[in-house]
Parts: structure tokens; C-alpha cells; sequence
């Protein structure tokens, strides 16, 4: 009888964590989706993702196809936002640029986020000489302007989106660093952390198992937020030469063909640049959605 009350608990603990999980899951899902303005930025990411999943599909050229006879024609039924100077068809180029630009910023986060989020903990939880070090490390990328030190970086590494992305990751791990070990300094004297130490547990496993999920929801708001930095940083490489080449029809190697002919051929400039704008502004009202809803301390 014992053991079989010891099996029907164990098995209901389970079950009973999971659907805490979800109710909580559930919690904050409607917290966002009272938030109006993530609600908005949300549905703007959320079709830039299916814009750039059926881009093949969406597009009405090939976005590299030149056509000279069709050079700088204004927006018109055959090219919906017209063409540039090459006679490549503007829309068909956006579409495809939203690949560029979200491959772009997931490469960042997955480069950027683990590398600041586990030596940030680490500097929080361990203190001493281990955390002097680490952030004296992040003062010197700090000390620096990002947009800057990326472009210092790919000018040293060479032009190309691969140099580009890893130039914006250096750039944003230190923030992410700052962050966790901000949040890793708060419990590292909690009572179960000191009750994990008397049991044994190693300082990488406190770390791994215990400091980095508390750190995890202020990371995801501050990377959500950092996303839009993201696009307008390779944006701006891009326009100064130094990311996506020729003929990559990225956002802001459109906008830099563009500046010769600002006066009489608005469209050129126009589009990517409100893409630029829309993307970026989403990952912002998304991102203060997620804050509102993850961060107890603003609620």
C-alpha cells in the first residue's frame, strides 16, 4: 500500500508542474495580448517571418535580374514600389532582404546571448578576481561606440556578411554580460543557493542549473530590445559597403544605391528605408510587451 501511494505521488508531480508551467505560460500570453502595442509589433515580426519563409513565392522578379530598358521606372502595376537604377525590381529585392536581415539578427542573438548571458553569471556568481577580470574585459567594449567598434572590426576582418555578423556580436555580448551578472549578484546569496553549495553542487553547476534561468526572462527583453540595434547596425554596414555585397539585395546596401538619386526617384530610398523603420520599431514595442510581462519588478 505504501509503495503504491509513493508511486501514484511521484506520478502526479509531474503533472502537476507541468500544468503550473502551462497555466503560467498561459498568464503571460494574456498579459501580452492585452498590451496593444506588442500585440502590433508582434503581428509586424510575425509577417516579416512569413514574408521571408515564402519570399520565392511573394516576389514578382527575380530580385538581381537587371534590366536596363527598365531602369528608375516610378512604382507602376508591372513593379509595385517601381525600380533602381539597375532596373532590378524594388519590391522583389525587399522581400528577399528580409532573409538577409532576419538571418542576420538570429545569428547575432545565438552568437551574442550565450557568450554575455554564461560569463556575466559566472562573474556574478564567483566574484572575487574572476569577476574583476571578466568586466574590466566588457569596460574596454563598452568604452567604445558600438556602431564604431563594428565597423573597426570588419574593416580589420575584411567586407562580407559573415565579418559583419560576427563585428555586431562583439559588439553586444558585454550588454548581456552586464545584465546576467547584475541579476546573478541579487541571489547568489539566497538561501537555496547556499543550500545547494552545502549538498555538494559544483560552482558551474549552481551556475548552469540555478543563476542562468533567473537571468533568462530580463535577457530575453533586453534581446528582443537589442534586435532592433541588430538591423540598424547591419543596416549601416551594409550601407557603407561593409556588409551584404552585390548584388545581396539587403536593406541597407539598397539605401546607400539609392542616395545619388534621392531628388526625382523617391521610391529608391522610400521602401527600404520604411522597412528598416517598421522592423526595427516592432522588435522595440515586442520587446516592452516582453518586459512588461516577464520583468515581476515592473509589474
Amino acid at each position: 500500500m505504501a509503495a503504491n501511494a509513493t508511486t501514484r505521488t511521484e506520478a502526479t508531480i509531474p503533472t502537476s508542474e507541468v500544468a503550473a508551467r502551462l497555466a503560467s505560460l498561459r498568464h503571460a500570453m494574456a498579459r501580452l495580448l492585452r498590451n496593444r502595442l506588442a500585440v502590433l509589433g508582434l503581428a509586424i515580426v510575425l509577417l516579416v517571418l512569413l514574408v521571408a519563409l515564402f519570399a520565392p513565392i511573394l516576389a514578382t522578379h527575380s530580385p538581381t535580374a537587371q534590366s536596363l530598358r527598365d531602369h528608375l521606372q516610378s512604382p507602376s502595376a508591372a513593379h509595385w514600389f517601381g525600380t533602381d537604377d539597375l532596373g532590378r525590381d524594388i519590391f522583389s529585392r525587399l522581400v528577399h532582404g528580409t532573409r538577409i536581415t532576419l538571418y542576420v539578427v538570429a545569428l547575432v542573438t545565438v552568437i551574442s546571448v550565450p557568450i554575455g548571458v554564461v560569463l556575466g553569471a559566472a562573474a556574478g556568481y564567483l566574484g572575487g578576481w574572476v569577476d574583476a577580470l571578466l568586466m574590466r574585459v566588457t569596460d574596454v567594449f563598452l568604452a567604445l561606440p558600438s556602431l564604431i567598434l563594428a565597423m573597426a572590426l570588419v574593416t580589420a576582418m575584411g567586407a562580407g556578411i559573415g565579418n559583419a555578423i560576427l563585428a555586431i556580436a562583439l559588439t553586444l555580448w558585454p550588454q548581456m554580460a552586464r545584465l546576467a551578472r547584475a541579476e546573478a549578484m541579487l541571489i547568489r546569496q539566497a538561501d537555496y543557493i547556499e543550500a545547494s553549495r552545502l549538498m555538494g553542487a559544483s560552482s558551474a553547476r549552481i551556475v548552469l542549473r540555478q543563476v542562468l534561468p533567473i537571468c533568462l526572462p530580463s535577457v530575453i527583453v533586453r534581446a528582443t530590445l537589442n534586435m532592433s540595434g541588430v538591423i540598424l547596425a547591419a543596416s549601416a554596414l551594409g550601407f557603407l559597403g561593409l556588409g551584404a555585397q552585390p548584388p545581396a539585395p539587403e536593406w541597407g546596401a539598397m539605401l546607400s544605391s539609392a542616395r545619388s538619386y534621392l531628388q526625382g526617384y523617391w521610391w529608391m530610398a522610400t521602401f527600404p528605408g520604411l522597412a528598416i523603420l517598421l522592423l526595427s520599431l516592432a522588435f522595440n514595442l515586442l520587446g516592452d510587451g516582453l518586459r512588461d510581462v516577464l520583468d515581476p519588478r515592473g509589474r
